[in-house]
């Protein structure tokens, strides 16, 4: 096995403690006085440059980890696995019970400070990506189970489950889906229908759309169906994760029908915002399309949905770009082109920036491989 590169550390360490690269050189800048930004933490992390020695002891404080070790004089991965777990384990178990205590005391934030927390998640996570706010996400849920005698915070738990359940990959068959089903529950406990179809529709297209745990998928997307058949978002995403559960197992009239269904939900329910994880615009219904008509071999079909998509997708996401090209990828690879597809998949991957990549777009491309 080769040696660990210094910028593997940092960001391995980053990582496990929530931290994203923005709040790492914050941390760093605060503490020292330097201006360190988060475009250079990529390029560490990256090695496109090291750390000079300076920022070697800084990181070596902020990060809590023997300058030896980030010099390389101390095997980097031994010390990975050995001794970083127990050192920032229990500094993660002590913030997250101090906030979970301090809420109980005070009371915590109000309903409405809580919507307005989901609303930044939502929009966050469409351009940071999970890796990013999991560590934050989790803190919430701490606070929030704290208030759990008002009905209205089991809806707002209900959904901030849903988005934690995202930040891990469906395929693994467990945390994701064992998040997915608690959300369901809690939404449940809110006796909001909205908050319990949205919440079955978001982790039924979410496992359809990665091609993992499709049983799960099919389960939460009929139940949505059957609290509610009045047209939402959550129905939507309802509809389109069955719609892709369908075309994987080689379903496609039943897969093509649900697509239909999907298109007269969205006519009635379809959102004006464009960057949430809480809407679903045009332009993300042709991303639910584009994929699945690729699945489906519909190569027409499936340009169609992406220059649709292309057209109202805004600048900020290019991760959604990149879902696009891989879909591409994807067209290639079923016509016959295992190879080019999966070269024009990766060359699309390479291009966008590591820190946007997302557990999704890992996963598609271990589609496209297959």
């Amino acid at each position: 096995m080769e040696p660990m590169g210094i910028g593997e550390l940092i960001r391995e360490l980053r990582k496990a403690r929530g931290w994203s690269q923005g709040r790492l050189a914050s941390t760093v800048n605060d503490q020292f006085g330097t201006t360190l930004t988060r475009e250079y933490v990529s390029n560490w992390e990256r090695s496109k440059v090291k750390p000079g020695a300076y920022y070697l002891r800084c990181l070596s404080a902020v990060l809590d980890v023997p300058l030896a070790v980030l010099e390389g004089e101390v095997d980097r991965r031994t010390f990975l696995t050995d001794a970083a777990g127990a050192a920032i384990a229990p500094v993660v178990a002590s913030d997250l019970l101090s906030e979970g205590f301090a809420a109980r005391l005070n009371g915590g934030p109000s309903a409405d400070a809580w919507e307005a927390k989901l609303a930044t998640y939502g929009t966050e996570y469409m351009s940071l990506g999970a890796a990013d706010i999991q560590r934050r996400v989790s803190g919430e849920l701490v606070v929030v189970q704290q208030q759990l005698d008002d009905p209205r915070l089991w809806s707002v738990a209900s959904r901030l489950m849903t988005l934690y359940a995202k930040t891990f990959p469906g395929s693994d068959g467990a945390k994701a889906v064992h998040w997915y089903r608690m959300a369901a529950q809690a939404a449940d406990q809110s006796g909001d229908d909205d908050a319990r179809v949205w919440v079955r529709g978001r982790a039924a297209i979410a496992l359809g759309y990665e091609g993992a745990s499709l049983g799960v998928a099919d389960m939460l997307a009929d139940q949505a169906m059957a609290i509610s058949v009045k047209p939402s978002l959550g129905l939507l995403n309802a509809v389109y994760g069955k719609a892709h559960a369908a075309a994987l197992r080689g379903d496609q009239a039943t897969a093509l029908e649900l697509a239909e269904q999907g298109q007269r939900i969205f006519d009635q329910a379809g959102s004006y915002e464009q960057t949430s994880d809480y809407a679903v615009p045009w332009w993300r219904v042709n991303v639910f399309r584009s994929l699945l008509l690729a699945r489906l071999g519909d190569e027409r079909g499936a340009v169609e949905a992406q220059e649709q998509a292309r057209r109202e997708l805004p600048d900020s996401l290019p991760r959604f770009a990149t879902h696009l090209e891989l879909h591409r990828g994807l067209m290639l690879a079923r016509a016959g082109d295992r190879a080019g597809g999966t070269a024009y998949a990766q060359a699309a991957m390479d291009a966008l920036p590591p820190e946007k990549h997302s557990l999704t777009l890992r996963m598609l491309m271990d589609e496209i491989r297959a």
